[in-house]
C-alpha cells in the first residue's frame, strides 16, 4: 500500500497548484471559468431528464437518480481542469499564505470575483440554449421548473445554512483532489461530491443560481429581487463554509504539522 501523504505534503501539493491558478493570464481565468459555468449545466439537464424518466417507477427515488446524473456534471469540470468558483479556495489561500504580507490578495480578488462572474456568465449563456423550445423534454422541463421554485422558495436562514454546507463540500473536494495521486480517484471523489451537491441539502452559488435561472427560463415563477437576494445569501455562506471552515483549517493543520 502506497504510503499516505502526511498534512504538510498536502499543503505543498496545494500551494503548487495554487500558484498556477492565482498566476494564470486573464483570458486563461475568462476561459476556464466560463467553461465551468456552461459545462455544469450539462448536469443540471442530466439531473432533470433522468429524474422525469424514472419518477413514474420509483416515485421520490427518482430524486437520488437525478442526482446520479448531475454528478457527472462535476467530473467533467475536474476532468477539464476548468475554474469553478469555491473550488478554488483551499489551493489558491494556501499559496496566498505563503506568499510575503497580503502580496497575494489582490491576485486572490481577481481569481474569485472572475471565476464568480463567468461562472455564472457561462451558465446563463448555456441555459439559453437549453431553453428553446424542444430542447429538452417536456416531462424534464417540468422537474427543472419545480427544482428551481423549491430553491428560490426557502427562507434566507435556510439558504445560508445549506450554502455553508455546500460551501464547505466544494472547498473539500479542492482539498482532497491534491490529497490523491491517480486520475481514478480525482474523477470518483468529484463524482461523489456532484451526487452529494444535488442530493442536498446543500447550496452551491453557481450550481444553484444557473439552476434557477434555467427553470425561470423553462417557465418557473422567481423574481430578480428573489434570485438577487439568494445569489448575495449563498455567496456569503459559501465563503464562510469554503473559507472559514475548509481552507483556514487545513492551512493551519499542515502550519501546525510543520515540515
Amino acid at each position: 500500500m502506497a504510503e499516505q501523504p502526511t498534512p504538510r505534503a498536502i499543503f505543498d501539493r496545494a500551494v503548487a497548484e495554487g500558484d498556477r491558478r492565482l498566476d494564470q493570464p486573464t483570458l486563461e481565468l475568462v476561459s476556464t471559468s466560463f467553461i465551468a459555468g456552461f459545462t455544469v449545466v450539462f448536469g443540471h439537464v442530466a439531473l432533470g431528464i433522468v429524474e422525469a424518466f424514472t419518477e413514474p417507477v420509483f416515485g421520490h427515488a427518482a430524486r437520488v437518480a437525478g442526482a446520479l446524473a448531475f454528478g457527472l456534471g462535476v467530473v467533467f469540470l475536474v476532468a477539464g481542469r476548468t475554474e469553478l468558483f469555491n473550488e478554488n479556495f483551499s489551493d489558491p489561500a494556501a499559496a496566498a499564505v505563503e506568499r510575503p504580507g497580503f502580496s497575494a490578495a489582490p491576485a486572490l480578488g481577481r481569481l474569485w470575483v472572475g471565476t464568480l462572474a463567468f461562472n455564472l456568465l457561462g451558465g446563463c449563456f448555456m441555459s439559453l440554449v437549453f431553453a428553446v423550445d424542444g430542447a429538452i423534454p417536456p416531462a424534464s422541463t417540468a422537474v427543472l421548473r419545480t427544482t428551481a421554485v423549491d430553491i428560490a422558495g426557502r427562507t434566507t436562514a435556510a439558504w445560508f445554512a445549506r450554502a455553508v454546507a455546500g460551501g464547505t463540500l466544494v472547498s473539500l473536494l479542492s482539498f482532497l483532489l491534491v490529497a490523491v495521486r491517480s486520475d481514478g480517484s480525482r474523477l470518483a471523489l468529484a463524482y461523489a461530491v456532484g451526487f452529494l451537491l444535488a442530493l442536498g441539502p446543500f447550496e452551491h452559488v453557481v450550481v444553484s443560481v444557473i439552476h434557477v435561472v434555467l427553470g425561470a427560463l423553462l417557465g418557473a415563477t422567481v423574481g430578480l429581487p428573489t434570485l438577487a437576494a439568494m445569489t448575495a445569501v449563498v455567496t456569503a455562506g459559501n465563503l464562510v463554509g469554503g473559507l472559514g471552515l475548509v481552507t483556514v483549517t487545513h492551512v493551519t493543520q499542515a502550519m501546525g504539522a510543520g515540515e
